[in-house]
């Protein structure tokens, strides 16, 4: 009993040091979350009301305005993420690379690449857009959401002249060759659209075959006069579920075909995955796969295709 009594003793002994170290602990803690920040490279204010927009758009964004001449294609925006203070100020900052970009065109041949004036945020929800819609209009162009894409788009001042119509006295460059977008079913529109628009917004001629899935085979033969012609240069399929009909298309075509998994399907679809391990193990030769939803990277790929 005077053992048991010694135990229970030490045992509070230890209970209460250990509390007493603790409470010193959360103390000295506490003391360290709010001491005041003094390192010169963070700064614990907000941004200064004097702060120029190129300020404060330098602190969280370093745009890449020459991609264009190295990649044949410009930066967009991936608009998930991002708050629409940050896309505002980003796009008026690619509006206003293309307005000087357009003016030097003019200035010397008058020839303009029509991929360099595609402005594009992609994966933007209506309500963000509504967001940055009231922060107020861009200065160097004008926005134009497109829902069933989740896209914004930007047309930069220096492409429209004093009527609000597109210039006349500018040529555009661009590829002689069309390109086809094709998509399972219509849940594959929004993939779908994402690269239809990318494409057109650089001045690609895009060809939409929507709803034609291996389920009803008949639907993409019925297509086969659009898939053939003369002027298509790539053809874009989009396909959740079983992902299979890149490979169709790709044994009916003699153009590259670029496929492009959805997340689109039940259980075991796996958020798409199933669809694309069957686009990898495809037994058509001269098709290949852009990741999951990718319908931008898949635009982008068949641009460089047709070049």
């Amino acid at each position: 009993m005077l053992l048991y009594h010694r135990s229970l003793c030490q045992l509070g002994r230890e209970c209460s040091r250990r509390s007493l170290m603790q409470s010193r602990f959360i103390g000295q803690k506490s003391r360290l979350q709010f001491r005041p920040c003094h390192h010169r490279r963070i700064s614990c204010s907000r941004p200064s009301l004097n702060q120029s927009p190129d300020e404060i758009l330098s602190a969280f964004a370093n745009l890449d305005h020459s991609r264009v001449k190295r990649a044949g294609f410009p930066e967009a925006v991936f608009g998930q993420g991002k708050t629409p203070t940050q896309m505002h100020l980003i796009l008026e900052s690619m509006a206003n690379n293309v307005n000087e970009m357009v003016n030097a065109a003019y200035q010397s041949d008058g020839i303009v690449n029509s991929a360099s004036t595609a402005i594009i945020a992609t994966r933007v929800d209506k309500s963000v857009y509504d967001e940055i819609l009231k922060i107020g209009p861009l200065k160097n162009g004008t926005m134009q959401y497109h829902d069933s894409a989740r896209i914004l788009s930007v047309r930069a001042n220096a492409l429209i002249d004093v009527n609000g119509n597109e210039r006349t006295d500018l040529q555009f460059s661009t590829s002689q060759k069309s390109v086809v977008v094709a998509c399972a079913g219509t849940t594959d529109l929004p993939v779908a659209e994402e690269a239809a628009l990318t494409l057109s917004l650089s001045g690609i001629q895009v060809t939409r075959v929507y709803d034609c899935g291996v389920a009803g085979l008949h639907r993409i033969l019925n297509a086969l006069p659009k898939l053939r012609d003369p002027t298509v240069g790539c053809v874009l399929v989009c396909a959740g579920m079983d992902g299979a009909l890149p490979s169709v298309v790709g044994g009916l075509v003699d153009v590259p075909v670029v496929a492009i998994p959805t997340s689109v399907g039940y259980g075991v679809s796996l958020g798409g995955i199933s669809a694309l391990l069957t686009m990898l193990n495809s037994c058509s030769p001269g098709v290949g796969v852009v990741n999951v939803d990718n319908g931008f990277g898949g635009a982008v790929w068949a641009m460089k295709c047709i070049r």
